[in-house]
């Protein structure tokens, strides 16, 4: 039975049906095909925005094998159902938000990737972690996971574009580039007389587990969707400047509702020196935006939201802090994943509600209240390119792999990055929203 950190049934018009019976209402007519056929090709595969620019090396090569790839699907559930009640209390499953209906049925904890990342912790008994993900997810989860538990992607390929956005090697030339703009001759990046460093890293969950040890070793911290306004506070309490990766849109958002000039938020593109800026520019700085972005949120519009306006008087928009910021201030609300469920079930029966977020989790708002009107605002079906890459094929797989006493696409984050990644986990946990509640968190190094 699914958890309720994601409440109400799954639907059975599910966005893999609507992709595979209509291609041409996709972004991508090939998310009809198995992902497996894409698994060795570098790149996020169908769906993937033309803005995302692959760096290498990122290719995490799949391997389903054959057999799994012809089976039907009716076979491939079964092989779940009967793996997952033979492994019993040694296996949990994990289900983001933004993975597909066919996938998500199976999993015993349904949310976003830190709330799945803590829910496995609520199964101590647990050997095997399963995260139907992508990457830095199931980092994260071995991070937090005792040292004995067994943390599994079942698709390799299942990445994040922009998790890849920002790599260690580019994170930290940029550093050392802000060492030599900021250091003090005396101090150097120590803190001033105020107490003060020059800069502080912040890096979003949504990163390698390299990055957040890098901030980790920085006095740096990590932050979520939910909690980033809260985290930039803490690091205005300790740091003159913040450099925010690997999100754009995400951080100038945040710090435009805390008060932030966009003229103090200037970009950081790694691929120019000094990021693309003057060193005046950088001295007045007080959020250093990385050249990064979500290519799902980054899809929506200010056209779109006009027109859902115009076609439903009254509507209600809300948006994902991902978006472009014109997006975000044309919306009626901007917020996390789980911010967008609560605003949907705080809205009365008979409202409509457009919202600006990945289409899986709108479809499933819109099973779990069929008294509302909801719908994406994009009108392209376009799902999470690398999410869509966990197929019911590569679970069945995975599991098969445990009955057989085998940790098929096991993830292990080393113990020295673990460890520093998970000083600034912490620091982030110790940052909550004031009307949060606590969460637990044990691993390596608790």
């Amino acid at each position: 039975m699914t958890s309720t950190l994601s409440t109400g049934p799954v639907p059975t018009g599910s966005v893999h049906d609507v992709v595979t019976a209509r291609p041409g209402d996709t972004c991508d007519a090939e998310l009809a095909e198995g992902p497996w056929l894409f698994d060795l090709v570098p790149g996020y595969g169908p769906g993937a925005s033309e803005d995302d620019v692959v760096p290498e090396p990122v290719v995490r090569p799949g391997q389903l094998p054959v057999a799994y790839q012809r089976m039907d699907d009716a076979d491939l559930h079964e092989r779940i159902r009967a793996a997952k009640e033979a492994l019993g209390d040694r296996l949990v499953v994990l289900g983001h938000f933004y993975q597909r209906d066919e996938v998500v049925q199976h999993a015993d904890f349904v949310g976003d990737s830190f709330q799945l990342a803590n829910a496995a912790l609520t199964r101590p008994d647990a050997e095997t972690i399963v995260f139907c993900g992508v990457h830095f997810m199931a980092e994260t989860a071995d991070i937090l996971a005792r040292p004995e538990q067994h943390v599994i992607l079942p698709n390799l390929a299942a990445g994040c574009s922009m998790a890849d956005m920002a790599d260690e090697e580019s994170v930290e030339t940029a550093w050392e580039e802000l060492e030599r703009v900021y250091a003090d001759p005396v101090t150097g990046m120590g803190p001033d007389a105020g107490g003060k460093v020059p800069v502080l890293p912040v890096t979003y969950m949504n990163s390698s587990a390299a990055l957040k040890a890098f901030c980790g070793r920085h006095g740096g911290i990590v932050c979520t969707s939910s909690n980033a306004a809260t985290v930039l506070e803490w690091a205005f309490e300790r740091a003159h400047r913040v450099l925010f990766f690997p999100d754009q849109h995400l951080g100038r958002n945040t710090a435009k509702a805390l008060g932030v000039p966009l003229d103090r938020m200037p970009m950081w593109n790694p691929r120019k020196p000094l990021g693309g800026n003057t060193e005046e520019q950088l001295q007045d700085a007080q959020v250093l935006l990385w050249h990064g972005f979500c290519s799902v949120h980054k899809r929506f519009t200010v056209a779109q939201i006009e027109q859902a306006r115009a076609e439903h008087p009254g509507v209600k928009v809300v948006v994902h802090p991902e978006c472009p910021m014109p997006v975000v201030d044309a919306a009626d609300a901007a917020g996390s994943t789980d911010l967008i469920r609560k605003y949907v079930a705080a809205s009365q029966p008979g409202d409509v509600i457009a919202i600006g977020t990945e289409v899986n989790l709108v479809n499933r708002l819109a099973a779990e209240h069929p008294d509302r009107t909801i719908f994406c605002l994009d009108p392209v079906v376009c799902p999470c390119s690398t999410m869509y890459r966990i197929h019911p094929g590569y679970l069945a797989w995975v599991l098969d792999g445990l009955l057989e006493g085998e940790v098929r696409n096991e993830i292990v984050v080393p113990d020295d990055v673990a460890r520093d990644a998970k000083v600034a986990l912490e620091r982030m946990l110790a940052a909550r929203p004031k009307d949060a509640s606590p969460v637990a968190v044990s691993g390596r190094g608790a």
